[in-house]
């Protein structure tokens, strides 16, 4: 049996890994930070963590708004989608996950485009 995303990705444990790294990226990314400045990050850890299981496979329920919710109005460009994703991946690749588990996740992500860019 194939092993799910969920389980390739280091499950709950891996995949919180993961979301710890790339939300402290944002954080940091000159083109995202301002978008952080005065948030909770624990929270967004917390949040990132419950969607990235939930959508991988996991056994985990999101908690948090959907996601044209939660960005309504924050007018996201192209560009940063494009940032917040390459911190995705720079946190993935930090943590050894496979070039393969990266191009699913990446292709994931960029079919919830329409659900977070300003439309």
């Amino acid at each position: 049996m194939t092993a799910t995303l969920y389980e390739r990705l280091g499950a709950a444990e891996g995949i919180a890994k993961i979301v710890d790294d790339f939300v402290d990226r944002h954080a940091a990314n000159p083109l995202l930070a301002p978008r952080f400045q005065g948030r909770d990050l624990a929270k967004s850890k917390r949040l990132g963590t419950q969607f990235m299981c939930m959508g991988a496979g996991g056994p985990q329920r999101y908690e948090g708004r959907d996601l044209r919710a939660a960005h309504a109005g924050m007018n996201i460009s192209e560009q940063e989608l494009v940032a917040a994703i390459d911190d995705i991946v720079a946190a993935m690749q930090a943590r050894q996950v496979g070039a393969a588990e990266v191009h699913e996740v990446v292709g994931i992500l960029y079919s919830l485009k329409g659900e977070v860019l300003r439309l």
